[in-house]
Order: C-alpha cells, then structure tokens, then sequence
C-alpha cells in the first residue's frame, strides 16, 4: 500500500492497548507502538547513575530541526535525553549507543505528539547513522564523542475519516474531539479513546474492550483514519461492599459511609465519590474502592473498599504575627475517632494581639491581650454518607478595632454535601455577650439564631484555582431577647477564574461580595453582627474593620474615650478584588492586586467613600497549595490605617 502507513490490533482495557500491533511502512513507524502505550510514550525515562561507571564515556550532542516550525526545535530538544544528560557520562561505547537507540524512539514519538507521522529522526554518532551500526560498534573514547542528532519533522498530519461502533452501533465521534480535520496528535487520540471506554463504563458496562483497532497514517493526503471497534459489554449492578484495614472503625460503618447501594448500576464516578468520602473522614491515611474482577454467582460485581488508618490522637500548635494586631498563638488537640464511627473531638485555646500597643501606633487602648478556647464535635453519617452532624461550645474575649466583646455561644447544624460541587449547611445557634463601645458599656445580648450556607463550588482546585467558578450565599435569621429585635444578616460572594493558557501560567482571579442587614435599625443590632472592611480577607492594605463610618474623634459626655474615632460598622457592604497570578517559574508565582470596598449604614452601601488597596504578593508552589505572602498599601487611609499591611497564609487570596 504506496504511501500509506497501517496499524491495527486487538486490546482489552486501556491499559493493553499497547498489544498486538504489527506495522507496515517507512521507518519512523518502529516507533509506533510508543504512541499507543500510554505509560510508555517516550521510552524508559530512568537513566543510570554515572557517578561510579565502568569505563566512562564523554560525549558531546547537537540537535537540528529543518525546518524548524512550531517551535520543534525547542520541544524536541527538551524531550532528548541525549542532550539533557550531555554533562552525564555513559558506559562505555554500548552505552553510548545504547542512549542513542533509546533517545531516537523517544523523538519520534515526540513528533508523534505534534501530530508529525513522516518525520525522520537521524542520529550519528562520528559521523555515522546509528541505523548501519552494529551493535558492537566502538568509537573514540579519548575525547567527548560527538552526537549529532538530526529532524526533519514532516507534514502535519490530521485526522480523516473517524469510524466508531459499539456491538455493531454507530458512535458520534464529534464528543470526544475526533472529527475530520481535528489534530492528530497521539496523545489527544489516546485520550479520546479513554474518555470513550470510560463514558461507557459509567453507563454500567465494566467490562468494555476494544475488539478491533485498525489506523492508517496517509502520506499522500497527510491524514490519519481510524476504525475503532468497541465491545461495551452489559450493564452491570453493584453487589455487597468489603471493607479490610480496619483497626478501631467498624466495617459496617465504612461499608456505609461509602454510600454503594447493592444493586445500583456501576459506575466508575460512584466508586471514586466513595473513595473521596472516605478519605475526607480524616480516619484514613490511605483509602482504595475498587469494584471485582468479575460478577460473583447472582450477577452483581461486588466491593473491595481497603483502607489504613491514621493515629488516633493528634496535637498540633501554631503561631501569627500581624504589623499591626501583634502576635499570636494557639494550640489544639483533637482525637479523630472517638467511639469507632470516624466521630472526632478537637478542643483548642488561643491568645493573640501580644505587644499590639507596642509596634502599631494606629491602633487604640487594648485591655490585656485577646482569648478564644472551644471544643468542636463531629459526628459524620447522621443524614446519610454525605452528611456530618457540627456541635460547637466556644468562648472568647476579643478587642477588633470596633469593641470589646466577651461571649460564649453554642452551636448545633448538619452540614450536607448535594453533590460534588453543592454544599448546605444549616445550623441552630444560642450565644450570651457583653459588648462595650463609644456609646455602651457591658451591655448584655442574648441571641438565637439560625444561620444556613448554601455553596457552590466549581473550581478545579480549592487551593490554588485556575479555572471555574465558587458562589457562596449565607443568610442568618436571628432574634435579640433583651431588646426584643427580629433582624437577618445576609450576605452573598463570587469568585471566577480564567487561564491565559493551557499551563496556567496566567490566571486572572475576581471576586465580589455584598451584605445587608434587614429588620432593625443599626444601633439595634450588636455590634458584631454588623458589617466591616479592611483587612486579609478584605480590603488589603487597610487594617482590619477600619473601612466604613466612624464614631466622632472626640468623647461627647458619657462616651468611652477608648473608642473615639473608631469603626461604628455598617448595615451593608459591598467588596471587590481583582487579582492577575503570573509564574515566574514553575514554583514562583507573582500576584498584582487590586482591592475596593465600602460599608453603609442603609441597604445601599456608600460608594461615594468607596476604599481602595493595591499591593503586589509572591506565592511559592508546594504539593499541599501555595504559601501566600501579601503586601497591600490602602490608597486613600485614615489615621486608623498604617503605611501598609503584610498578610500571609496557605493558599491563595480567594
């Protein structure tokens, strides 16, 4: 067949489909299979240690691409281990020739990658091809050997004619990216084929195979064509859940968090839910589901859910400091599996605004430093798998810039995952405080209160999000008995990501929140309960609650000179930030930003004093989020607000 190259073969799961190919051709073609075997596209990629080698060999390499289009010459380059280990000797004159063999495959399937499937790859070693070489061969060891290594990339190719059927049954290629005239590159060709085997087993069918694979790379025309034969297999229903590793849990209740129903149709979504479910219990270090080999005697294919747990008990501290609230200190310690049910207990203290009179001069007169202690319990399962009961007793004393307030409160809620991307938490609240202002002193409040969180969450990464899209809208009935005051604070956020680019070396973050407080006037309301800007989570740059109107800047009779020209908090608030992450490196990211808000005392917030903070930030890539490190300078400050503000945590902004 002039012109044409042709490889068809026979697999049964994506990891064979490497299997069983034969291939007809020009040369480049040896190096097919390569394209086909995912876990193999470039050949071995370990290399041996050099540092001890039975006779060292030296060698020099070149790489040229003619012509050099789509920048090849830099992709083919990095993916060359001949020039990347070119400072890294080699055994001897075999080994030399060993690496070259090696790094000829691993350039061909690289063209195979850019969609190149009449390239000719060259490598000579002292001016010889290494394709006439025997193996045998010995060179010059005296000096460095010289590589040179030679590209000509050939046409681009494209797909062709793109032929599917399932027992016998048509399927739209359009789905799955492999239309005519679409890239041929290997690994999107791949990938689309997985996407299609694993479509089809989360209809139900684990058993799906391709029966047939038949490809032909077309030189006349420069196209691939692809006739692709897939055997589903039927439907199949889970069975009975197995669960193994278990220490202090009890199996049933594993077997029940893990939420497979016997019966309900396979799905390879259902099992990884049920592995993430389990892993978000905290109980486990490590957590596999996977379904049988095989269906079992009553037709259903059963679950293995295997897991190993982590320590039982756990102690943990940690420290802050701020330019302006001091330091700060907390410890806890939590037992993670109380009574064999993943129920967990953390009790925590922390003393924080140490030395805050003493660095900041913006600030105001503090009485001793501020204190917070709780005990959280949770109880996972109570509503079904994806529900957790949150019982909470806390008390503190805190100073922010608007108050003091001492309060102990109680907390009761369900927190309910609706699906992957859909949280509802609802809760009943009961709080005692004493706050003190300019105008009051220890006055007590008594509060019931139902807050209820509804969250969406559409991002590709909590941490470090580069797409997508995260709302969360929060209202909170409560009712005041001293004063006998109905109100509802409610507040509504947005953020949204955009990628430049398919590495995300440019990502463009927003983020907008506004506020109300309905039913009561402002003085009415508690203080904490009102709205306040500034700060980390905020309007960086401005100090925490320093946004928004004020008390007057003297003390009238019967006032507290401690709290002249401080925040009075507001009925409505309205924020927004902007954010433009670039990598300098692939650990380095750079972030520029901009933040704006205002606080009202209406329901409309007050734009015409609306706040803004600029600032710039590094982030530093570890394999747990970014570690964040924000300097904000506020653009228009008040004499509450110092020069700048530096913040610092784990993961991004928002």
């Amino acid at each position: 067949m002039s012109g044409l190259k042709r490889w068809a073969g026979t697999a049964f799961g994506l990891p064979a489909l490497a299997l069983g190919l034969g291939l007809t051709g020009l040369e480049p073609a040896q190096a097919l299979p390569k394209f086909l075997d995912p876990f193999n596209l470039f050949g071995s990629r370990d290399e041996e240690d050099t540092s001890d080698l039975p006779d060292p060999v030296r060698y020099t390499a070149t790489l040229t691409v003619t012509p050099d289009a789509d920048d090849l010459q830099k992709v083919l380059t990095k993916a060359s281990s001949l020039v990347a280990d070119e400072k890294e000797a080699v055994s001897g004159s075999l080994g030399l020739l060993a690496k070259a063999r090696n790094d000829r495959r691993r350039l061909v399937a690289t063209l195979y990658e850019n969609s190149r499937y009449d390239g000719l790859v060259t490598i000579r070693i002292e001016g010889r091809d290494i394709a006439t070489l025997a193996p045998d061969a010995s060179f010059d060891t005296s000096k460095p050997v010289p590589v040179e290594i030679t590209v000509q990339p050939g046409p681009l190719f494209t797909l062709g004619t793109v032929r599917i059927t399932a027992n016998g049954v048509p399927v739209d290629p359009a789905p799955y990216d492999l239309t005519a005239g679409a890239s041929a590159d290997s690994t999107r060709i791949l990938a689309s084929e997985a996407r299609l085997l694993e479509d089809l087993r989360n209809e139900g069918r684990p058993f799906v195979a391709v029966t047939n694979r038949n490809i032909v790379a077309d030189s006349a025309t420069d196209r691939i064509d692809i006739d692709l034969t897939v055997s589903p297999g039927p439907p199949v229903p889970f069975g009975q859940t197995y669960v193994t590793g278990t220490d202090r849990m009890e199996p049933g209740f594993v077997a029940f968090m893990a939420g497979i129903e016997p019966g309900s149709t396979f799905s390879t979504k259902t099992l990884e839910k049920a592995r993430k479910r389990l892993v978000d219990l905290g109980v486990f270090s490590t957590a596999s589901v996977k379904a049988g080999d095989a269906q079992v005697a009553d037709g259903t294919l059963p679950v293995q859910v295997t897991v190993a747990e982590r320590k039982r008990h756990v102690f943990g501290a940690g420290a802050t400091f701020s330019n302006t609230e001091g330091g700060g200190a907390n410890v806890y310690w939590e037992d993670r599996n109380l009574f064999g049910r993943a129920e967990s207990l953390r009790l925590e203290g922390a003393v924080s605004r140490i030395g805050a009179e003493t660095i900041s001069t913006t600030g105001r007169e503090l009485d001793g430093f501020d204190y917070k202690a709780s005990a959280t319990f949770k109880k996972p399962g109570v509503l079904g798998p994806d529900s957790v009961y949150i019982g909470s007793l806390t008390a503190l004393t805190e100073q922010p810039l608007a108050y003091d307030r001492s309060s102990i409160s109680l907390s009761n809620g369900v927190e309910y995952s609706i699906d992957d991307q859909q949280r509802l938490s609802v809760a009943v609240k009961a709080e005692y405080e004493t706050i003190t202002d300019y105008l009051r002193t220890d006055e007590e409040f008594i509060l019931a209160s139902v807050p209820v969180t509804y969250t969406f969450d559409g991002r590709d990464n909590k941490l470090n999000p580069t797409k997508g899209f995260y709302a969360s809208l929060m209202a909170e009935p409560t009712y005041e008995f001293n004063n006998s005051v109905p109100f509802v604070k409610a507040r509504a956020d947005a953020s949204a990501y955009l990628s430049f680019d398919d590495e995300s070396r440019f990502v463009l973050a927003g983020r907008v929140g506004y506020g109300i407080v309905a039913g009561a006037d402002l003085q009415d309301v508690p203080n904490d309960r009102r709205f306040y800007a500034g700060g980390g989570g905020s309007v960086r740059g401005y100090v925490f609650q320093s946004i928004g109107p004020y008390y007057p800047s003297f003390a009238l009779p019967g006032t507290n000179r401690r709290f002249v020209d401080t925040p009075i908090g507001g009925l409505s608030v309205f924020e927004a930030s902007a954010e433009l992450r670039f990598k300098v490196t692939d650990n380095i990211q750079i972030v520029p930003f901009v933040d704006v808000g205002t606080v009202g005392d209406d329901f409309a917030p007050d734009f015409s004093n609306l706040k803004i903070g600029a600032g710039v930030g590094a982030r530093y890539m570890t394999s747990f989020g970014p570690i964040r490190v924000d300097v904000g300078v506020p653009l228009d400050p008040g004499r509450r607000d110092s020069d700048f503000q530096i913040y610092a945590g784990i993961g991004q902004a928002f």
